[in-house]
């Protein structure tokens, strides 16, 4: 046995007597500082449900041989192969049974009966709107589903009625007949904040009153959907979908609805509707089974930095109007490709996907006001509001027609010839000129033969001869904002004009 000195041995005593109470002071402070979700899911939890769907499937047997019967048909399954005769869809044998099991005296789908089954087809979550049996989920979980089945946490089952669907914000109503259920609190939204402790609670897997916490991570993301979502680090995986996302005072703030991933499960990032947007839809879907929105008939794209400093705009922002549906909302209000709808109603449109919202939300009938950006000044247009239908294209016929002679190259690279008078009333475009071939700044930025170009900067291009006259006279030290039509779609196209002698 070692013997420490006095000295040391005092010293190490000393370290030791510290060591026990040092981690756990710090460990101590630190749980005083995490937050805890006990209180808020024995709140919210049981107002929280599992939905599961099912399909029909027709479970007629095949045709059998003439003379063949069930009987015979299993001899031979067993005598040639070693295997019982293939089980029904619903896992009965033909006699009736339960497979592997003995039949019963009475087939519960007689052969040819032409009797539909159910078939499981998802499991999702969802949960109570209000005390009568309201339930709000996602539109992609009850989707084509045949009969929807809702589970309470007291294990009670109920069949749901579907209410409405509206597949462009992804939610859902159902309703169930039952009365006295725990409701949850709906939050607000727009008071949420990045950083924020969140709670889910959903059935992943098919695994109900599973929670996961985390943290918001982003607002307003957009995803290429009809709303901004919010961003949360939470764990959600198949199964949570149409669950509630909840703050820390235990109110709703959100729906769970998607995840990024690159595996199908989760990977870090999840997405939820924001609750306040998820209302208002709920509202009409419960009132008249379906979402009315406002359309004006434009399709749009956003105004990047290097569109915005072509065109003297002082900033990116606004909508770019590519196309116009002819003889809709806009087409009536003046409104035409290559304008940027900078304001809805006096709104700020920041980015493009505001101002489907902004529209969508306004009552179809409605008289507002368009301010939209044009050859370098504002102009406001009045516009009447009209219902969105299922969604249209317009679509051109764009049929080859003899061409001139083109042009020759300048200092955009775009050799160009006249479009026929037949070919313009058929694309319903006053001028502009096609491209017969690009090179040099034109090629690098995207244009191609076959585009149309309908402007440089802010002058309306009307022939071959007009265009080479612009051209010529384009400063190679300043980006020129190109108008250019492709197929159904218009955009502004920044090219750099080269210098004389540069390719």
């Amino acid at each position: 046995m070692t013997i420490l000195p006095l000295r040391k041995f005092l010293a190490a005593a000393a370290v030791a007597a510290c060591l026990p109470f040092a981690p756990h002071t710090a460990s101590a402070a630190n749980a005083a500082n995490l937050p805890d979700f006990t209180d808020l899911v024995d709140k919210v939890g049981p107002s929280v449900v599992n939905i599961r769907t099912t399909t029909r499937i027709s479970s007629a047997q095949p045709n059998l041989p003439p003379g063949m019967d069930n009987g015979d048909m299993s001899e031979f399954f067993r005598r040639f192969f070693g295997i019982p005769l293939p089980q029904s869809p619903q896992g009965q044998s033909p006699r009736g049974g339960q497979g592997g099991g003995q039949g019963s005296d009475q087939d519960s789908n007689p052969p040819d009966s032409g009797n539909d089954s159910e078939q499981s087809s998802g499991v999702g979550s969802g949960f109570i709107l209000s005390s009568d049996g309201y339930v709000m989920t996602n539109a992609h979980v009850v989707d084509d589903a045949d009969s929807i089945y809702v589970t309470l946490t007291d294990k009670r089952e109920f069949k749901a009625k579907l209410i409405g669907v509206d597949d462009r914000t992804d939610v859902a109503v159902v309703k169930i007949q039952a009365s006295s259920l725990p409701a949850v609190t709906i939050g607000d939204s727009n008071k949420l904040r990045v950083g924020e402790w969140v709670v889910a609670i959903g059935s992943p897997f098919g695994l109900e009153n599973t929670v996961t916490a985390g943290i918001v991570s982003a607002k307003g993301r957009d995803t290429g959907d009809y709303l901004p979502f919010i961003q949360t680090d939470v764990a959600v995986n198949p199964g949570n979908s149409g669950g509630p996302l909840i703050n820390m005072q235990g109110e709703v703030i959100g729906i769970n609805s998607q995840i990024y991933s690159r595996t199908g499960g989760f990977m870090g990032i999840s997405f939820a509707i924001p609750i306040d947007e998820a209302m208002r839809v709920a509202d009409q879907l419960e009132k008249n089974g379906k979402v009315t929105r406002g359309r004006i008939a434009v399709a749009i794209g956003e105004v990047t930095k290097d569109v915005a400093d072509s065109l003297g705009l002082p900033k990116a922002q606004g909508a770019l109007v590519s196309s116009v549906e002819p003889g809709g909302p806009a087409d009536k209000a003046g409104v035409q490709p290559g304008d940027i709808i900078l304001k809805f109603n006096g709104q700020s449109v920041d980015t493009a996907t505001d101002l489907p919202r902004m529209v969508g939300d306004t009552k179809p009938g409605t008289r507002a006001t368009l301010t939209i950006w044009r050859k370098g000044q504002t102009r406001d247009l009045p516009i009447t509001i009209a219902e969105m239908q299922s969604d249209k294209s317009a679509k051109a016929d764009q049929k080859s027609a003899p061409q001139p002679k083109p042009s020759a190259s300048n200092a955009l690279g775009l050799s160009v010839v006249d479009i026929p008078s037949d070919q313009l009333a058929q694309l319903k475009i006053k001028g502009g000129v096609q491209v017969d071939s690009a090179d040099g700044p034109a090629a690098r930025a995207g244009l191609q033969k076959g585009d149309i170009i309908l402007r440089v900067g802010d002058t309306d291009i009307t022939g071959a001869k007009q265009f080479a006259e612009v051209t010529s006279h384009l400063d190679p030290q300043k980006m020129v904002a190109v108008l250019v039509r492709r197929g159904d779609n218009t955009q502004f196209v920044p090219i750099r004009p080269r210098a004389a002698g540069q390719k």
